[in-house]
């Protein structure tokens, strides 16, 4: 069961916490990773001209990143996946927008099928939210979840 305590603020001050905590989007009292999400949209901005090797690099580093920080920060909180951890939304929205043009319908689009996939959590993701455990189990739901979207992505990419 996830934890509804309030993380303080001062975590932010941490540089692993803010990491996790996703620049403090998870720290919004509602719908913390529909927030983290938003905050994985500036991210991808930032890195929309990035050619592809660099951008799954940039990917990969997330997400052993968010491994690390998922661990270090849950462990500080005594709880697994808290809801103010939001650095495995990040990793997955980033995964789905892999090849994907910057334009507002296609970032909306990812928004959206990550989001779907990540609450739905349909098998395996399901499965790997309730029985993989520590930093990898944190991300890999959503890194899952991530190439779920992406798959539908490419595919109303190609037939739009």
């Amino acid at each position: 069961m996830k934890s509804t305590i309030p993380v303080p603020a001062k975590y932010l001050l941490n540089p692993v916490h803010f990491i996790a905590l996703g620049f403090g989007s998870g720290l919004m009292p509602k719908a913390p990773g529909t927030f983290g999400t938003l905050a994985a949209i500036p991210v991808y901005f930032l890195l929309k001209d990035f050619n592809l090797l660099a951008y799954l690099a940039v990917v990969v580093l997330v997400c052993l990143l968010g491994v690390y920080a998922c661990f270090y920060t849950s462990t500080a909180l005594k709880v697994h996946d808290h809801p103010s951890i939001v650095i495995d939304e990040i990793a997955g929205y980033l995964i789905t927008m892999i090849s994907i043009p910057f334009s507002w319908q296609w970032v909306l689009a990812g928004f959206v099928l990550f989001r779907f996939f990540d609450i739905l959590k349909p098998w395996p993701i399901s499965w790997i939210d309730k029985h993989v455990h520590g930093g990898s189990g944190i991300m890999l739901d959503d890194i899952i979840a991530g190439v779920f979207a992406f798959v539908v992505l490419q595919i109303l990419m190609r037939i739009i």
